[in-house]
């Protein structure tokens, strides 16, 4: 049996743009994308903390280092510029992948930059120092 489970999110990104014109999809910058372990056109799940939406799109790669997050297309009427969002991506893992699954949070500040990577690297890396 697999199961779907959370494979990383981008954890209270500030949606700096939205364009309703636009194919669709979520502009992200590289920088997040990476650190999140989340590829160009690759299914997320946003939710919007300050309205409650919840919608599916795909990512997009921004220019990087500009802390872009732009939710594009008709979902760009769910978000207002300003608001805060989780980015969430999802993997199916088998049984024997869960005995060392461990999900990647990425925290970012109200510009979008990195201020804490939880995964399990970062983790065991913390308890070696100790």
């Amino acid at each position: 049996m697999r199961r779907t489970m959370l494979k990383s999110k981008i954890h209270r990104a500030t949606i700096t743009d939205s364009d309703l014109n636009y194919v669709g999809s979520i502009t992200i910058d590289p920088i997040l994308l990476e650190a999140a372990d989340i590829l160009p056109h690759e299914q997320v799940h946003v939710v919007d903390v300050d309205n409650g939406a919840r919608f599916e799109t795909y990512t997009l790669v921004g220019e990087r280092g500009s802390g872009v997050v732009q939710v594009n297309g008709a979902a760009a009427r769910l978000v207002h510029t300003g608001d805060t969002i989780i980015v969430i991506s999802y993997a199916d893992y088998s049984r024997d992948d869960l005995a060392s699954y461990e999900p990647v949070v990425v925290h970012v500040d109200r510009g979008n930059a990195i201020i804490q990577v939880d995964d399990a690297v970062d983790r065991l890396l913390t308890e070696a120092r100790a």
